[in-house]
């Protein structure tokens, strides 16, 4: 009799879907869409989902998604979009490896924000942007903004965690009080008799949000500083959505995810802001 051997085989298939299953853990698949509502041209986005890099013998990929609502003219958003990604991988030491490339990745935004800001405002041009850049490598999401827009992520268990910050005075009591404490006014526009209309502004300049790219008219207290939010999702995935303010000025965020809920990316996009026109008409 043949003796029984004390190793087991196993099918080729089933190494194979072992090794597929491990690959897509260490790079989760990123379905992506995108749709605009635009009157005035003035709202971009950036998406690169491919974006490579070398890490010692290898190449390391990952995937940016900016968003930029510009006021008072489409310039600054236009250089943001150009030039942000940019200037945050300029400041990152080219020989770190993955961990540690993440890791840095928080500081190089503020850095980015504001070299794109100081850059865009020796050009002379008023126009400002709000910003929410997303930089997605691995399972990690990073977040970065300033403005109203606001980047939403719901976690594979279905929790909300809001991943941006939003800088409109009317709502930031700590942004009115950073605002004041260093000289600057908050209050309503003035139309003379007392009577005071419209959002909380900052003066001078009379801009309704704290923070922005651009507006080198308005004055120093609307500065270009982040807020960066950095998480790490769990294998399950989860899903972001990245919105203007004319989004969530209509739709509450559970709204907006709970309307495209098992739609796939390219579909549920567009349907978020048909159903976001349904609630304001």
């Amino acid at each position: 009799m043949a003796a029984r051997s004390d190793h087991q085989t196993v099918p080729l298939s089933v190494l194979l879907r072992r090794e597929l299953a491990n690959e897509k853990i260490e790079k989760p698949e990123i379905a992506h869409g995108q749709a605009c509502q635009s009157k005035k041209g003035e709202d971009l986005t950036l998406l690169k989902t491919e974006c490579q890099r070398v890490v010692g013998d290898g190449v390391s990929t990952y995937s940016v998604f900016g968003l930029f609502d510009g006021h008072n003219g489409s310039a600054a958003a236009i250089y943001a979009k150009e030039n942000l990604l940019n200037n945050v991988l300029s400041v990152i030491p080219p020989d770190l490896n993955r961990d540690e490339w993440i890791a840095a990745l928080p500081r190089a935004l503020v850095a980015g924000f504001v070299k794109t800001d100081k850059d865009f405002q020796e050009k002379g041009q008023k126009s400002g942007t709000t910003v929410t850049f997303v930089i997605i490598e691995g399972w990690v999401v990073t977040v970065a903004s300033v403005g109203d827009s606001r980047c939403v992520l719901e976690s594979s268990d279905g929790e909300l965690y809001y991943l941006s910050a939003d800088h409109r005075l009317e709502t930031n009591e700590e942004e009115r009080v950073r605002i004041t404490s260093s000289g600057g006014e908050v209050g309503r526009l003035n139309t003379g008799g007392g009577a005071e209309v419209g959002p909380l502004r900052c003066w001078p300049g009379g801009l309704c949000l704290s923070r922005s790219i651009g507006d080198m008219d308005i004055g120093e207290f609307i500065v270009p500083v982040p807020y960066v939010k950095q998480v790490k999702l769990s294998t399950a995935g989860g899903r972001l959505v990245i919105c203007s303010d004319g989004v969530w000025d209509s739709l509450p965020a559970e709204v907006a995810l709970d309307c495209c809920r098992g739609m796939p990316a390219d579909a549920a996009a567009p349907h978020i802001v048909k159903v976001r026109l349904m609630f304001i008409f």
